[in-house]
């Protein structure tokens, strides 16, 4: 499968890195050079610098052959127009990020395939966050069958194991770490260290499963 992503900030090195670890074709668009570069050295994928909102950088990733392309920058306005652009070329499915709710109908009506919505998910699943304080962030991914959390490893049993001891599973995979301003893109053997700050792509039947192995 070949995947066609515009941004390399934390939501697309995410996306990328798990699609990446099972086994798809990445393609990355970043029109900031800086994120372009760091996206090259993280990632084992083809990273074009540019405005996936122009057709000349559409056409050079081979949009018309993509199976998948996904907006997921923070800028509402560039993802919505990249969409209408690559719906031009028949591509089987269209994801898009949307950072501000109110924007999510305007997404659908073009004929946006799935919309994800962190804001909004944060929302409406405000009572899962207060159920599990210890998890800072959630997003819906796709129709809601899963979801990527950000978690503080606060579990002794994970400290100082290598991520490939835990992850990839049928249910999740670790998909990066934080530290300070970067984000890491784990290999086999990367070290998981006491209060370190993982994003986690899990299936919503396993999260209070993979909440308690990484929090209790």
């Amino acid at each position: 499968m070949h995947v066609v992503i515009m941004g390399a900030g934390r939501v697309g090195l995410s996306l990328a890195s798990f699609l990446i670890t099972d086994g798809q074709d990445v393609t990355i668009i970043e029109k900031d050079e800086s994120l372009s570069h760091s996206a090259v050295n993280k990632l084992d994928a083809l990273v074009i610098c540019g405005n996936g909102t122009e057709t000349k950088i559409l056409e050079e990733v081979n949009i018309k052959n993509a199976d998948v392309f996904v907006a997921a920058t923070g800028n509402d306005e560039a993802n919505l127009l990249a969409c209408i652009l690559v719906k031009n070329y028949d591509v089987p499915k269209v994801i898009a990020r949307v950072s501000e709710p109110s924007h999510k109908e305007a997404f659908k009506k073009v004929g946006i395939d799935f919309v994800v919505n962190p804001e909004l998910t944060a929302a409406s699943y405000l009572e899962r966050l207060i159920i599990r304080p210890k998890i800072a962030d959630l997003v819906i991914i796709g129709k809601g069958n899963a979801e990527l959390l950000d978690i503080t490893v606060t579990n002794k049993k994970m400290f100082n194991k290598k991520v490939s001891d835990i992850s990839p599973t049928k249910n999740f995979i670790i998909s990066a770490l934080h530290e300070k301003d970067d984000i890491i893109i784990p290999d086999k053997n990367t070290i998981l260290k006491e209060g370190c700050k993982i994003s986690i792509l899990v299936k919503t039947k396993a999260i209070k499963k993979v909440e308690e192995m990484f929090t209790t």
